[in-house]
């Protein structure tokens, strides 16, 4: 929304600019088969990450299992080194995909946009409509910011570069304010 005063910003654009100037993340892929040397979208969210000036506090690869996606967010929001959590993988609707039931039951608050919009933009630019297969997810779980993006390279590179990095900021802006 334009305000009246034209050296006055924009909301949005006054949020962004108090925003951190970095956010310390941890990269987390959720699989029973890759390795840090096979993890190409782990080392894909960790460089544009990078790139983008944010920080990595840690990385973990966790098998898909409901009990440990939930002990990886507990202990992760309960440190202080990390601000947000990246999850990518299992969140399709395969019998072993328990990503997003972890990641949905342990938001305090659930941000849909992030998930329509995923989808959205993967059914737009890429996939069509198999973009309804995933379940996308992210919020918050006390002052730690959560996003969960399917696996693939293709779609960690689009949440990362059209959602994540742009707004990562901006959202931890909203989190801290009191």
């Amino acid at each position: 929304m334009l305000t009246s005063d034209p050296n006055e910003l924009p909301s949005v654009e006054q949020h962004r600019s108090e925003a951190p100037s970095t956010v310390r993340c941890m990269v987390v892929t959720v699989s029973d088969t890759r390795t840090p040397d096979t993890d190409k979208s782990g080392a894909l969210m960790k460089e544009l990450l990078r790139e983008a000036g944010y920080e990595i506090a840690r990385y973990e690869i966790v098998k898909d299992e409901y009990e440990q996606i939930r002990g990886i967010i507990e202990e992760a929001a309960a440190d202080p080194a990390v601000e947000a959590i990246l999850f990518n993988g299992g969140t399709g609707i395969a019998p072993r995909d328990t990503t997003y039931e972890a990641v949905r039951d342990s938001l305090d608050k659930e941000m849909p946009g992030f998930g329509e919009i995923f989808r959205y933009l993967s059914f737009a630019e890429d996939i069509g409509a198999a973009a309804m297969l995933s379940r996308a997810v992210a919020g918050v779980v006390g002052r730690t910011a959560v996003f969960s993006t399917p696996g693939s390279s293709g779609a960690v590179k689009l949440a990362m570069t059209r959602l994540i990095v742009p707004e990562l900021r901006h959202v931890m802006r909203e989190i801290y304010k009191k």
